[in-house]
């Protein structure tokens, strides 16, 4: 967020200093300490460079270009249960990585995503050793989506399933009437008490007519 602060500031600068420029205009005095390095920037911006855009609103231009990098992870101390749903995980989201948790806190987890350039960490959650939740950060910047997992049946529990297939899954949503519990928050996991509220299901939308669906119940 204040590296975007800053970018924006000094794409304003610039813009100011252009306009004076083109219009034959004396050089407005909050910029003349910084004129000459301005200058040079707006030498090499082009179409494509002098416009100002937000990483969060461009968080995935390289979507469909280049694969993601994601990364499953787990709570501390998860439970068997939890261990063996974030190996499941790993098969349904493509090229995606499992790493044991372990000692490891948020901030150094994020980091260390940042630095091997994965695009997004998911951490899977659990209550007295059941799946409940599902956290996915967007890196490098956010947001971040705080999923609630209900009723979950792994393919595990299920008998004579046979062998999961390594083929890249297509996430069929119809027919799935449960309510949608979440929250998005801006930033990364790691920004979690600091981070922005975008969008959070309260108590007072939960009444029959504001309910959140995935889809419409066919009457």
């Amino acid at each position: 967020k204040a590296k975007e602060d800053q970018d924006r500031a000094i794409h304003e600068k610039k813009k100011k200093l252009k306009a004076a420029i083109e219009a034959g205009k004396s050089i407005p005095t909050e910029l003349r300490k910084e004129e000459a390095e301005l200058r040079k920037e707006l030498e090499f911006d082009d179409q494509n460079t002098n416009k100002y855009i937000e990483d969060r609103d461009d968080e995935y231009k390289w979507a469909g270009v280049e694969d993601p990098s994601i990364l499953v992870t787990t709570s501390h101390e998860p439970s068997s249960k939890l261990k063996q749903f974030a190996k499941e995980m790993k098969l349904i989201f493509p090229n995606s990585q499992r790493m044991n948790r372990g000692n490891h806190v948020l901030s150094e987890l994020t980091q260390a995503c940042r630095a091997n350039n994965v695009t997004d960490l998911i951490i899977v959650h659990e209550h007295r050793g059941q799946p409940d939740g599902m956290i996915i950060s967007h890196l490098p910047y956010g947001p971040t989506a705080y999923f609630t997992l209900c009723n979950v049946v792994m393919r595990h529990d299920i008998e004579k399933i046979g062998h999961m297939s390594e083929a890249f899954p297509h996430l069929i949503f119809h027919k799935f009437s449960s309510k949608l519990v979440f929250a998005i928050r801006l930033g990364t996991v790691d920004e979690e008490n600091t981070a922005d509220v975008e969008w959070k299901i309260r108590p007072y939308l939960n009444t029959a007519k504001k309910r959140k669906w995935l889809e419409t119940t066919e009457s």
